[in-house]
């Protein structure tokens, strides 16, 4: 019996249908890389910047926090990289809107996005489309009642709408995400936190096409890991479809190290992350949120949301890479701690059936969250990649190895594509999946 890793590269063009479980879908998806800082984006920075339910992004929006135009050979590098999916942040209202009476979206700028949107899909990539911060327009005004609540929802029915039916052709390898990082920070918040996903999975749905059957990605109390256990778990939108909804977390974990520049008065900044890369002496090793800890967060959601058939996309993740200086420390040792962060984060992501999507700003500047240059089409920072890479073939290697158990050997759990259990030691040419890694079984 020979056994292969199946690529998943088939083109969207190939699939008629959207018969697959989220579950399936989710497999397929992993490892993913955010087009950051593009489509979401809008100047606002000038005497007279963009604000929302305006026209005046326009189409140069796109580079507005960053300088590269998004081509078909940007796509086809980071496929290249062997990333599966891409999520595109994108914003509508905030800049966008040709009719603030009816909150119409801009023609030209649907048609760009439609286009990016090909690129990958053509490419065989999965994509996320969501509805990203968007000028506030919703985050702003989470806690909303009466009046204020309901333009909020004629707000989001009219854009979903939109988007819905621009895309409602598009088979499986498109993905709606609802919103992006609602600042849910109360438990007494998520009543309207629901209410908003659930208009947002209904308005979906009533437009047909495939959009019927499309998997659908609702966010968590700010995206927050320990917030979306601990409030939703039990409170998820409901949906006609099923197996057909995920959720979406953001895993900037821990702060110190992803994200902070400077030593405050309450902590300092981690240049060190996983114990085998401390440095003696240094007041810059990570005291807190290494191993142990992200394992403890991404067990639990496996527990309360995988292992119920609602895979967990982790929508953003990364951390800023610094140019170390300073006496006693060490670029080496930051440089391997920020390559083994990626490898654990995505390694430890796809063996629970979770989605890591790699934030990218395109930022060249020290002190950056840039994997790909995308003017050049290379690799920016080699430490995030190669770590990306050494999560992707140690579970490559770990899944070979396990299907190859048999007799008393434990294996793991092996499903067929239709989602039914089968037993691992003895199975017939076809396609599994296996701890959220699809294989197939030649002969």
């Amino acid at each position: 019996m020979i056994l292969g890793l199946l690529l998943m590269m088939t083109s969207a063009k190939a699939q008629d249908g959207l018969d697959k479980t989220a579950t399936e879908i989710a497999s397929e998806m992993m490892p993913g890389w955010n087009l950051g800082n593009t489509m979401e984006a809008a100047v606002t920075w000038e005497s007279n910047p963009v604000t929302t339910f305006s026209n005046a992004g326009g189409l140069a929006s796109e580079t507005a926090w960053q300088g590269t135009a998004t081509t078909r050979e940007i796509i086809d590098y980071v496929k290249s990289c062997g990333f599966r999916s891409v999520r595109i942040p994108c914003a509508w209202v905030f800049g966008h809107i040709s009719d603030a009476s009816t909150y119409a979206i801009d023609p030209q700028w649907m048609a760009r996005v439609k286009e990016v949107v090909d690129y990958c899909i053509d490419d065989g990539l999965y994509v996320v489309l969501n509805d990203h911060w968007d000028g506030g327009w919703l985050d702003d005004n989470i806690t909303a009642t009466g009046a204020a609540k309901e333009k909020n929802k004629a707000v989001l029915e009219a854009i979903w709408t939109q988007i819905a039916n621009a895309f409602k052709d598009y088979d499986e390898h498109l993905v709606f995400a609802g919103l992006n990082e609602p600042p849910v920070e109360q438990s007494s918040q998520m009543a309207n936190l629901i209410e908003y996903e659930q208009l947002f999975v209904d308005v979906v749905r009533a437009t047909g096409g495939n959009n019927a059957r499309r998997l659908l990605v609702v966010q968590g109390p700010s995206t927050d890991a320990e917030k979306t256990c601990n409030w939703m778990a039990d409170n998820m939108p409901s949906d006609p479809v099923g197996n057909k909804l995920a959720v979406e977390i953001h895993f900037y974990y821990p702060w110190n190290f992803w994200g902070m520049t400077e030593d405050a008065s309450w902590g300092n900044m981690f240049y060190y992350w996983g114990s085998a890369n401390h440095v003696s002496g240094s007041k810059h090793n990570a005291t807190w949120g290494e191993e142990v800890d992200m394992t403890k967060i991404a067990d639990k959601l496996k527990l309360l949301f995988v292992d119920k058939g609602i895979p967990v996309i982790n929508g953003e993740y990364g951390v800023i890479w610094r140019k170390i200086t300073g006496s006693g420390e060490s670029q080496d040792k930051h440089n391997a701690s920020i390559r083994y962060y990626y490898k654990f984060m995505n390694k430890l992501c796809m063996e629970r059936g979770i989605v890591p999507f790699a934030w990218d700003t395109n930022s060249l500047a020290d002190n950056s969250m840039t994997i790909i240059n995308r003017a050049n089409l290379s690799i920016y920072n080699s430490y995030m990649m190669d770590g990306i890479h050494d999560a992707i073939s140690e579970l490559q290697a770990t899944s070979v190895e396990k299907t190859k158990m048999s007799g008393d050997a434990i294996a793991p759990a092996v499903y067929r594509i239709d989602g039914r259990k089968v037993d691992g030691r003895n199975l017939q040419p076809g396609i599994y999946i296996s701890n959220g890694r699809k294989f197939v079984v030649d002969k």
